[in-house]
């Protein structure tokens, strides 16, 4: 079922100082309009912004890039990139409308085919990037991804590049104290993209990974948080599927006593570099979380403090340098329950009602819980029951506060999707 709102929506929304006309999908709320200006990572001492600074140390030749707007076309996020037709991040549900013909980028890969189709063969793109997501404590719809890539001649001395770096940086790995659960470089499940010379394919997919090992040592190694000198650092390469890469491979590192995924990589769909306009040419692609790395080197215990602007949580923190994060309080949670029936031919989708909690408490809340679904039996109406978990990072909720705010959520609710509270 497809989401819908029985109120109407403002004829245009305003971004970045821009009126941009709303049409039947505009899913866009205000609580993430907000957060469009502020890109955490180009702030000084955050702690994204320090770990932006560490991936680009690791790749000094490559551009780097850290300004594109994120206002897109759903042509540009997805059809580009070879999704499918039905692929789910296409769905109102999923990601964030402006209108039909601009939303929210879902991930940096977004912008693959027009760094290329400037000229740029090897650079690193950061950008925040939006899903509409659930509400917890590592899930939380505005966040930032690093995008990398490295595009080789495809002829003969493209293949003595590849080769002798290849060489070069297997030579480097030789001398670190790393242990590399490896995979073939390609296979029957994760096959050379029809067209690619298999030799080169392989060498390509071979320095994609020999790359990414030495940017994991940077990252968790001797140049990053450590793991201990006398102890290896874990990787484990798996195979893996996305739509614009192929062969595609997953990468966990064993970090703090847990395996922990990192990244996803692949060899360049040749699709992408024809669109453009990047002739014969061959070369792979990485993109990974900041927040998700963040959190385990800092030591962050929820996705929200990265939004924080309290001294207590912002004051710990110097550019270029990882520190554990020092929990400066534990404040107690309140819990309330919201159920309704929804009227007929009217759909909440889960994302629906976190973006409604978003919009009216920020980030008061901490996590949401769809605790009951029920259709009655005689009249196939439908009826939810969520549990929202208030709890402020920076201070102690009253109970007034909370029951005001709680308020103020079934009021929205009553008025965005005509809803009969129980």
């Amino acid at each position: 079922m497809s989401s819908a709102s029985p109120s109407p929506l403002p004829r245009t929304v305003e971004i970045l100082g821009r009126q941009y006309p709303t049409d039947d999908i505009t899913n866009i709320p205000p609580s993430i309009i907000s957060k469009i200006p502020l890109r955490l990572h180009t702030k000084p001492h955050h702690p994204l912004s320090t770990l932006r600074s560490l991936i680009e140390s690791a790749y000094p030749d490559f551009a780097h890039l850290s300004s594109l707007s994120p206002l897109v076309t759903p042509f540009k996020n997805f059809d580009e990139l070879s999704f499918p037709l039905d692929h789910p991040g296409r769905s109102v549900t999923d990601s964030y409308y402006i209108n039909k013909d601009l939303m929210l980028r879902t991930h940096t890969s977004t912008h693959e085919v027009e760094t290329f189709r400037k000229g740029d063969m090897k650079w690193l793109l950061t950008a925040d990037v939006y899903r509409r997501d659930e509400i917890d404590g590592s899930h939380y719809p505005v966040f930032h991804q690093v995008e990398g890539a490295k595009i080789f001649t495809a002829d003969a001395n493209g293949l003595k590049e590849v080769e002798e770096d290849n060489v070069r940086l297997e030579r480097l790995l030789a001398k670190e104290n790393i242990v590399i659960e490896d995979v073939p470089n390609v296979s029957k499940t994760n096959p050379v993209q029809e067209g690619h010379d298999p030799v080169f394919a392989e060498a390509v997919a071979r320095n994609l990974k020999l790359s990414l090992n030495h940017l994991i040592l940077r990252v968790f190694g001797r140049g990053g948080a450590g793991v201990g000198k006398e102890e290896p650092l874990r990787v484990r390469w798996i195979e893996a599927y996305f739509p614009f890469t192929s062969p595609s491979f997953e990468v966990e590192v064993f970090f703090q006593g847990k395996w922990l995924e990192i990244l996803g990589s692949g060899v360049v769909r040749q699709a992408t570099l024809d669109t453009a306009g990047v002739q014969n040419k061959i070369g792979w692609a990485f993109g990974l979380g900041l927040e998700r790395i963040a959190m385990v080197l800092f030591s962050i215990p929820d996705i929200r403090l990265f939004w924080s602007t309290d001294e207590r949580f912002l004051s710990q923190f110097e550019q270029g340098k990882i520190t554990t994060f020092k929990p400066y309080s534990k404040y107690p949670s309140c819990f309330k329950d919201v159920s309704f029936w929804l009227p007929r031919g009217v759909s909440l989708h889960d994302n629906d009602f976190c973006d409604v909690v978003r919009d009216v408490a920020g980030d008061l809340v901490e996590d949401v819980k769809k605790i009951d679904h029920f259709v009655h039996p005689k009249t196939n109406r439908m009826s939810n029951c969520f549990r929202i978990n208030y709890r402020s990072m920076d201070r102690s909720l009253s109970n007034e506060e909370v029951n005001d705010i709680q308020d103020s959520v079934v009021s929205r609710l009553k008025e965005q999707f005509a809803v009969e509270v129980r």
